[in-house]
Parts: C-alpha cells; structure tokens; sequence
C-alpha cells in the first residue's frame, strides 16, 4: 500500500477548503459587508422623502471618502418619511451639528450612497442624534420626463409667451 493516495486525498481536500473560503471572502465582500463584529461606530439617523434605490449597508461618504455605512431604512407610520439610521466610524465622531446629508448615485447608472457635508458648528451630533438638514434622492426618469414633455401648448411654437394680465404695458416705440 503507498501513502500516495492519502496524502493526495489530503491535498484535493485543502485546496478545496481554500478555494470554498476564497468564494466565501468574496461574497461576503461583494455584498458591502465589512469583517468587523461593530462596536467601533455610532448611529445617526436622518428623514428623507424620496430615497431613490438606496439600499441597506449602502456606503456613507464626506468628500468621497466612506465614513460609515447605512445600517436600517424604515418607514414613519405618522409623517410617512423614511428614517434611515446611519453607523459612522467612531474616529469620524465630530461631525458638527449642522451636517447635511443627501442622497446620491455614483455615475450616471452606480449605486445610490448617502453624502454627508460638514457644517462649521461647534456643536458636534451625539449617538442617536437625528441629522436635520436633508436633501432627497434625484428620480433621473421623472427629471427627464418633466424636461421632454415640459412644453406648454401656447409656447411650442417658438412663439414668445403672452405676457400676464397684471404685467405693466409694454413702452411704445418713438420713431
């Protein structure tokens, strides 16, 4: 009998293992999923009307640089805004209390993100503070629609629209 086979048995047997852990990494990793166990950020939240294609664990950028991640969306039974609960690292912990946040997409067909623009307060927003100051996603397909069919049938023409009825007359011209 040779201990060829088991030792190749053994071989096959860790490259498998390997190779399973490999595609485990990167679809862990694919799906913005970060390897820590938490405990080293803080929430936020923020209303929104419209977020757009936001998803949860979407990033949280200032200035391009990711600074958190967005951790829940929910839906407020009584105004009918979303919350959405933001976890931002820890080391970006003074951000001043009149910090906007909006939503954006990267490119023109990327992912939706949540941008964050630090105001100049002194005051600093505290774990579970509410950010107040929010600006909804952009629908590109409305924005769209409303430019193309935006025409007014008085004007299509090329006519100059007629003037209000409360608009001062025009001046004569003297020749």
């Amino acid at each position: 009998m040779s201990l060829r086979g088991p030792r190749l048995e053994f071989a096959v047997g860790a490259f498998l293992l390997l190779a399973l852990a490999s595609l485990l990494v990167l679809a862990f990793a694919s799906t913005n999923r970060n390897f820590s166990l938490g405990g080293n950020s803080y929430p936020l939240t923020a209303r929104f009307t419209n977020l757009g294609q936001l998803r949860l664990q979407a990033p949280v950028k200032i200035g391009g640089v990711t600074v958190g991640r967005v951790a829940d969306i929910q839906l407020d039974p009584v105004r009918f805004e979303s919350i959405v609960t933001l976890d931002i690292e820890h080391k970006f912990a003074d951000l001043p209390a009149d910090t906007s946040a909006g939503i954006y997409t990267s490119g023109l067909l990327g992912e939706n993100y949540i941008g964050l623009s630090p105001g100049g307060d002194p005051e600093v927003l505290k774990a579970g503070d509410e950010i107040a100051f929010t600006q909804p996603a952009v629908d590109l397909l409305q924005m769209a629609g409303k430019y193309l069919f935006s025409g007014g049938g008085n004007n299509a023409g090329g006519n100059p629209a007629p003037a209000p009825d409360d608009a001062p007359p025009a001046p004569e011209a003297t020749p």
